[in-house]
């Protein structure tokens, strides 16, 4: 055994955590929901992604465990050996018609859709060109790709353009702007009818990672690029946050893609395949989503995101703008952000302050998160207890 090695990872430890950087791990004793059970007491959740209330619905959960009952645990297997069932098709073809594309392919998480797209589809004749906001799987994505990179800050349709003629003068083949739909710490909505302006006038590709859009932006919630009433070429999702809160990933496109996907796709090849409960959990979510329950749902997520910024604005906390149900609550140090959590949680409600490398240094902030399920009367409480602990730490 190598000692100085373990000496070196508990210094890094060490100084994390004297930088206010370490980030708790709190047990959850209950289903996900507005209300759950932390350290023995129901306390008040504001800081999950369960957009639409799915996560601990009773029928989501039953058709989790029926499907689970017909196919078993999991298939033992990657997908292209003797892993692929009935219902991953099913759930390939209800994701991808959902959200109007020609076919869809399953992953194990999100992370291994943006993981697994850019490698085998682009070259070093090729470009990407990814807002400076992507989250870290598309990076990490990138990353994995022999093509040319050109990076543009976050929204700048100006930066944006400069970076296309820089990538079309260089001679690349195909160009694929990279994008979320929606920005997960920020809360921002790109700008994808700007996107699709510039892509159409330099002949680029556009892909965007919905997983903060899927089930609750756009008509029926189809997401970002049905919020701006545009057509991309390629989507990524996940099945982990608005669509039933399970796990899993997957990315719609033309049929010839995902089929190129599936002969070359590492984390699709290498893999399991998705366990069944969580293929009968995410079909019975997308099925709630995209009927008249979900446009339900819809409406009642955006009221509860326009009650609480209006209340926590008033209460003179400094939030980030935006109309999507992330909201985050800026408070810049990093340690004043763990404080501001813990004495939440004392209060009775469960949050969780984000600080660096999950955002920039100097940036840190409480993210807290709307969903459907949220009554106005938790809502108020949330606001109230804010309020007192933000006067307490000197925030407000």
């Amino acid at each position: 055994m190598t000692q100085s090695f373990y000496d070196r990872v508990a210094g890094e430890l060490s100084e994390i955590d004297a930088q206010g950087l370490t980030k708790p791990e709190r047990i959850i004793a209950s289903r996900q929901g507005p209300v759950i059970q932390v350290a023995g007491r129901d306390v008040l959740n504001f800081c999950a992604n369960n957009y639409l209330g799915l996560a601990g619905d009773e029928r989501v959960t039953q058709a989790g465990m029926a499907a689970q009952a017909k196919w078993g645990a999991g298939t033992a297997s990657v997908r292209f050996i003797c892993g692929t069932l009935e219902i991953h098709k099913e759930l390939e073809a209800a994701i991808a018609a959902y959200l109007g594309f020609e076919d869809a392919i399953l992953f194990a998480a999100a992370f291994d859709a943006n993981g697994g797209l850019f490698e085998p589809l682009l070259g070093e004749n090729d470009a990407i060109v990814s807002d400076s906001l992507n989250h870290a799987s598309i990076i990490d994505g990138v990353r994995l790709c022999k093509a040319k990179r050109y990076r543009f800050a976050n929204s700048d349709m100006d930066e944006l353009e400069s970076r296309l003629k820089e990538a079309r003068a260089a001679g690349a083949r195909d160009i694929i702007i990279a994008t979320d739909g929606a920005f997960s710490m920020d809360g921002y909505i790109a700008k994808l009818d700007e996107i699709r302006a510039l892509a159409d006038k330099y002949d680029a590709l556009i892909m965007v990672d919905d997983c903060h859009a899927t089930g609750f932006l756009g008509p029926q919630g189809k997401g970002s690029f049905a919020h701006h009433g545009v057509e991309v070429d390629f989507v990524t999702g996940t099945f982990g946050k608005a669509l039933g809160g399970a796990m899993g990933g997957f990315i719609c496109a033309k049929k010839s893609v995902v089929e190129l996907l599936k002969q070359r796709a590492r984390p699709y090849l290498f893999s399991n395949a998705l366990a069944p409960a969580v293929c009968g959990s995410s079909l019975e979510a997308i099925r709630i989503a995209q009927g008249a329950e979900g446009d339900a749902l819809r409406t009642r997520l955006s009221a509860n995101a326009h009650r609480y910024r209006g209340a926590m604005s008033d209460a003179g906390f400094t939030l980030l703008d935006g109309e999507h149900p992330i909201i985050p609550v800026m408070l810049g140090d990093a340690k004043l952000a763990q404080d501001f959590a813990a004495r939440a949680l004392e209060l009775g409600v469960y949050v969780i302050g984000f600080s660096f490398p999950v955002v920039p240094r100097g940036q840190a902030r409480i993210r807290t998160q709307m969903s459907a399920a949220h009554t106005f009367e938790q809502i108020d409480r949330t606001v109230e207890v804010f309020t007192q602990a933000g006067r307490e730490l000197g925030v407000i």
